[in-house]
Order: structure tokens, then C-alpha cells, then sequence
């Protein structure tokens, strides 16, 4: 329905996406026990690390390879080999993670053939899974990272399954799918997926898994790698499943990678925020289970069906400005959408398939300027933190959104997803446009004068007195 556009500005004013590297190394934050390292300089990783940092309140593991001017014209073999032994030596991760940066991409480093040499030079590596991920920065955005970065863990992890192996079901686990998030999905959101899939008897395998490293528990010891999230040995029994659930466009190619290696089917969601789209998935569910959708969701189903009813009384006919990836755009502006709310400027970071269904016009490939200037005429301004001194300069509702927002606590817990979560997304919108309604004053129904002469009290007039002479007589 929406028809891409690019900016053709010269140069990109506020900028509104975050970087394909950035995204990778969240990816790898869902892996257990693995250390993420961007390949490229130091000021690349601290500035990925501060906004990790901020918006999850997390102590968040990042190494570098720390690329200087010489080793970028020479070459970064040297750096990526002594990366890997200190990280090995200091942390044993089970997993070194490696995305390239825009530095390194434009010199043309084989980091792949970097690592092979690496693996022959340093037998004490071989303990060690090494992926590498090709994420220049100058391409692409903070979705595209993520999707990079599943698509290379599966290929470089999964064992590939041929011949009749791939068709025989007694090699599957019955009850056991795996489930493939976007970026979009917070780690409560992955939880509430999980939690429902499990309602159905079924275990699930969930790549990445963000909600066991950056949940925002308190560990019981330190270390210096990432706590909790998808193991080794989860990811190569992805393989067993009898299904796959990929949650948004970003993860069809992770997905189609899973499938070719391995044969197992999967079932692509592009959102599950808003009611069809999880009537879908139950019904999926129960499907792959062979139970009945458990009460307590027909009881969430009823609850949202009111939610809905009561919600639309403050989102029908709000003209929303909406700036995020495609696939958090796709999500809440189509639930908006069926809620009455129009989508009046859409403002996103790269190109996705999902944008040709958005409910709207034109979906804008630009920045916050872009943004800005669309909301100008608009109702209510959603994107991430880097958007609240547009809404200031407006004075709009600003409902923060995405990645990062960091000057708000509970990010990482944040849910809209499922029934529970597209209710509570829609009370959150609901009561911030309630909180924008004028009020009444004494100014707001002025009466006319007469009116207001018989509503002023009576006040007793002062007691007059003669005034006397100077001798006592009354003039």
C-alpha cells in the first residue's frame, strides 16, 4: 500500500537509524557465554557500546580489534589474531562473534580467510566457535545488522542435514520448534512469545535470545562475556525442529538459511501486534501441538476486544508521525491504523518488503529532519530518544519508540506483543493522547455580563457619616 521513497537531500540532517554493525553485535548479545567484537576502530565499538549502555542500564560485553592507520592500510590479520587470543585467554567465551565496520569494508579485509589462517596458525583456537558477519556501516541499517548476523550464526553453526535425513520425522523433536525474532521484539517480548508457546506444550529454541542476557537480572557470579541466551548446542539442534517461527521480514532469510540446511518448514509472521496476526499464530500452535488454545488466551483475546473498544475513542482520527525500522513501523502503525489513528508521515531507515503493506502513502527512507517536518501537521510523534527535541520544538505527544531510548527506565521489559501486549500498546498510546486534552477552566465557557453580575456575591455597602465642622456643626 505504501509506496518507497529515498530522501534527496545531500546530506543526512539528525540522523535517524543506527548502524548495521551495531545491529549485529545486539544479535550476538543473545548468544550465551559469546563475546561480540567489532572489526574497525575503537571509536566504532564505544559509540555502539554507550547507546547498549544506555538503553538497557547493562553492563554490556563489546570488544574491538582497535584498527589504527596502519594496520587499516596493512592489513587486519595481526589485529583480529591477537583479539581473539587475548579474548581467549581473558575470557573463554564459547563464541567469538566478529561483524566488520564501515573502516574495514572499505579497505577490503578477508576476514574470512583471516580466520582460517588464524585457526591453522593457533591450534588453541579450535575450542573456540568463531562467526564473522560482513555489516559495513555505510549500507544498510540497524535491522539489516541483525538479520546479517542470524543468517551467518545459522550458516556457520547448523550442520546441514541431507539426503532422506531431512524428511524423516523420527529424527525431529515432536514438540520442539524454534522461534526467530526480530530486532524489533524486546526481551519481554520474547518472553511473552515464549510463555504462550510453551501454554501449548511445545519447547521452544529461540535465536537470538536477548531475554537471557540483557532481561536485566543480576547474575549470581561475573564474567566477561554475555549471561544467559541462546547456547552452542540450542543453536545446532535447531536442525531438530519440527517448525520455525520467524517474527517479522527481517528474519526470512534466516529463516530460508534454516530450511535449506536443514529442511525444517517455517512460518513467517511480519508482525504480532494486533489481533489477527495472533489468532494466526494460536491457531498455529495448536495445530503443531494438537491441543486447543488454553482459556487464559480466549480471556486475553476478550480483554484486548475491550481494550480496542475503549482505546479508538482517543485514536480515531490521530494523524500520526512515525520514525523506526520497517518492521517496528509495520507493527505499530498497522495496529494505529486499525485503531482509526492515520498514518501521515512515515519516516523509516532501510528497505524492507514489509513497507510495500504499511497503511499509508509513502514510507520515506530519510532522517529526523524528514521527520520533523512531517509532523508538523500531525497529532502524535513516535520514534526513539533522539526525537523528544523535534516534539519539544512542536509541542506534540511524544511517544518514545525503538532503539535507543535512554532516558526512560524498563526498556528491556517493555511488551507489545500478544494479546497482553498489543493491550497494554494501546492503552499506553490511549492515555497519552488523554493526557493532551485540554481541560476545562473558568475562561472555557465565558458567561455574558448579566450572568455574571447575578453569580458575583452581594458586598454591604459602607456605613456613611456626616462630616463634622470644626466646632460641631453640621454644615
Amino acid at each position: 500500500m505504501a509506496k518507497t521513497l529515498e530522501s534527496k537531500k545531500a546530506c543526512t540532517v539528525n540522523p535517524l537509524k543506527m548502524s548495521q554493525p551495531l545491529g549485529a553485535s545486539y544479535a550476538f548479545m543473545g548468544l550465551d557465554n559469546c563475546m561480540p567484537v567489532m572489526h574497525g576502530s575503537q571509536g566504532c565499538t564505544s559509540f555502539g557500546l554507550v547507546l547498549l549502555v544506555r538503553h538497557f542500564k547493562e553492563a554490556i560485553p563489546l570488544q574491538t580489534t582497535a584498527m589504527n592507520e596502519v594496520t587499516t592500510i596493512m592489513g587486519g590479520y595481526e589485529n583480529i589474531e591477537a583479539a581473539l587470543l587475548n579474548i581467549r585467554k581473558r575470557a573463554a567465551p564459547a563464541i567469538i562473534a566478529i561483524c566488520s565496520t564501515g573502516l574495514t569494508e572499505t579497505k577490503g579485509d578477508d576476514v574470512d580467510g583471516y580466520l582460517a589462517t588464524a585457526l591453522q596458525r593457533k591450534p588453541e583456537l579450535q575450542d573456540t566457535a568463531l562467526v564473522y558477519v560482513s555489516t559495513p556501516d555505510y549500507v544498510g541499517a540497524f535491522e539489516d545488522g541483525w538479520r546479517h548476523a542470524v543468517t551467518g550464526i545459522i550458516k556457520s553453526v547448523v550442520a546441514p542435514v541431507t539426503g532422506e535425513q531431512a524428511f524423516i520425522g523420527q529424527e525431529r523433536v515432536a514438540k520442539q520448534v524454534n522461534l526467530l525474532p526480530g530486532s524489533h521484539l524486546t526481551p519481554g517480548d520474547l518472553d511473552e512469545l515464549k510463555e504462550i508457546i510453551q501454554a501449548f506444550g511445545l519447547s521452544v529454541i529461540t535465536l537470538p535470545d536477548v531475554s537471557g542476557s540483557l532481561d536485566g537480572h543480576i547474575p549470581g557470579d561475573w564474567r566477561g562475556t554475555t549471561l544467559g541466551g541462546t547456547t552452542l548446542d540450542e543453536i545446532r539442534s535447531l536442525a531438530t525442529s519440527v517448525a520455525t517461527l520467524a517474527i517479522g521480514e527481517q528474519m526470512r532469510d534466516a529463516a530460508s538459511a534454516l530450511e535449506a540446511l536443514t529442511g525444517t518448514p517455517y512460518h513467517l509472521f511480519d508482525r504480532l501486534t494486533g489481533l489477527e496476526c495472533n489468532d494466526r499464530l494460536l491457531m498455529l500452535l495448536s495445530e503443531l501441538s494438537g491441543l486447543p488454545v488454553p482459556a487464559k488466551y480466549r480471556r486475553q483475546r476478550s480483554q484486548l476486544l475491550d481494550a480496542m473498544l475503549d482505546g479508538h475513542f482517543y485514536l480515531g482520527g490521530v494523524k500520526v508521525a512515525i520514525g523506526a525500522e520497517p518492521d517496528l513501523m509495520f507493527a505499530a502503525g498497522s495496529l494505529l491504523n486499525e485503531m482509526g489513528a492515520q498514518l501521515k508521515c512515515c519516516v523509516t531507515t532501510t528497505h524492507s518488503a514489509v513497507l510495500a503493506q504499511l497503511p499509508a502513502d509513502t514510507a520515506l527512507l530519510g532522517d529526523l529532519e524528514d521527520l520533523e517536518k512531517g509532523a508538523a501537521e500531525c497529532d502524535l510523534l513516535i520514534t526513539h530518544s533522539h526525537g523528544r527535541q523535534a516534539a519539544e520544538r512542536l509541542n506534540k505527544p511524544f511517544l518514545r519508540l525503538g532503539f535507543p531510548i535512554f532516558d526512560r527506565i524498563g526498556n528491556a521489559h517493555r511488551v507489545m506483543v500478544g494479546y497482553r501486549g498489543t493491550r497494554q500498546f494501546i492503552f499506553e498510546v490511549a492515555n497519552l493522547m488523554m493526557a493532551h486534552i485540554p481541560h476545562a477552566d473558568e475562561g472555557s465557557w465565558p458567561l455574558p455580563d448579566i450572568a455574571q453580575r447575578v453569580a458575583r456575591p452581594l458586598v454591604a455597602e459602607p456605613e456613611l457619616t456626616s462630616p463634622l465642622t470644626l466646632d460641631g456643626v453640621e454644615p
